[in-house]
């Protein structure tokens, strides 16, 4: 038992070795200690701006070392605990080891899945958006599923959540929601959540119990790079303000504070209306419409480079990325990664982790054949 916790032991501090290799671990603290001497010198908090950018920088790259650091630590003190034990053969400390071998794996395999985020927008906050397709109540329900299921994920990895615009569907469920969700890779793992989601269950508002099929799209965008300069004019905009509603309409606000946001040229719409400032609501709204123009221009670059390389695009928005099938059986499949599950309580409570880390790979998979 100690020879093979041991052996186990030593493959992690391999692995991790390759991983430190991997993330350039060594270069990455060169570039800490440049920006920590940047920090120090005389006149860096003159300019706010550029000073919380190199923060959040900062906070950033020490996030890529912390962890390799620890673990690298924890792996050290592990191997010494295995070898004492194996001099005295004091098998007493054998489930010591062997649960101590079991939680130094688990916090390895986190490591390399976030080795797994190649997209520099990834450690940013995610922008969520659910809609419901066609369908009305059913499809609203569904939305409100998803929507759940979403926080659900954030609230078991301890993400902050912050509910930016609600609408309430009419009879159950929701007409649309947008989250910002802050947290490491928030971005990053979140995105193998866009596309469209298929729910095929018993109905629970047919009165005849009949099995009914239901879309839902959740959209993942995330804050406009302060690199890439994203220019709205005042003139090409149209701002509305009502008064936020609750379920069945309800208005839960006495005052016209939540905002929406109409940009002429692009066509889009964005609403705000948690806060209770009509000022606030303003800003956030244009933080949303900052993140789907930015998230416009990217994808419109990356399929300018997909059509130099010959490749064929699929629509996105219209694809099916995943099906729910709570009836005749239970099955949750991923149809980009063929991975597939029978526990649907569990994944519609929150764990997705299991779609997430396969998305992870399966995208750096595609991405690396081209």
């Amino acid at each position: 038992m100690l020879e093979e916790d041991a052996a186990r032991i030593a493959d992690f501090e391999q692995r991790l070795a390759t991983l430190r290799e991997a993330l350039n671990v060594e270069d990455v603290k060169r570039q800490i200690a440049e920006l920590e001497a940047e920090m120090s010198a005389p006149g860096f908090w003159d300019d706010q701006e550029h000073a919380q950018t190199q923060i959040q920088q900062l906070k950033y790259l020490k996030s890529i070392v912390t962890a390799p650091d620890e673990l690298h630590e924890e792996l050290r003190d592990a191997r010494e605990l295995t070898e004492l034990a194996q001099m005295e053969q004091d098998s007493g400390l054998e489930p010591e080891i062997a649960a101590l071998t079991g939680k130094l794996e688990d916090k390895l395999r986190r490591l390399e899945i976030n080795s797994l985020f190649s997209d520099p927008r990834d450690n940013k906050e995610a922008i969520v958006s659910i809609h419901p397709g066609a369908g009305g109540t059913e499809s609203c329900d569904w939305a409100e599923m998803l929507y759940r299921m979403i926080v659900r994920w954030c609230e078991r990895h301890e993400y902050n959540v912050e509910t930016v615009d609600y609408l309430y569907g009419e009879e159950a469920g929701l007409k649309g929601a947008t989250l910002t969700i802050s947290g490491p890779f928030a971005y990053g793992r979140l995105k193998s959540e866009a596309g469209v989601h298929r729910l095929v269950r018993i109905s629970p508002f047919d009165a005849a119990k009949r099995r009914h099929t239901s879309f839902a799209a959740v959209e993942v965008l995330t804050q406009a790079d302060e690199d890439i300069q994203i220019e709205i004019r005042e003139e090409d905009l149209k701002m509305d303000v009502f008064r936020a509603s609750g379920p069945g309409g309800q208005k839960v606000n006495k005052t016209s504070s939540a905002v929406r946001l109409t940009h002429a040229p692009s066509g889009l719409v964005v609403a705000c209306q948690t806060e209770r400032s009509q000022h606030r609501n303003r800003d956030m709204a244009m933080q949303l419409l900052k993140a789907r123009l930015y998230d416009i221009e990217m994808k419109k670059q990356e399929e300018e480079l997909a059509a130099q390389r010959g490749e064929q695009q699929e629509v996105a928005w219209g694809s099916q990325i995943r099906s729910y099938v709570l009836h005749p059986y239970q099955l949750i499949k991923d149809h980009r990664t063929g991975v597939e599950t029978g526990n649907v309580e569990q994944v519609l409570d929150g764990d997705l982790d299991l779609f997430i880390e396969a998305y992870l790979k399966w995208n750096l998979e595609r991405k690396g054949a081209h």
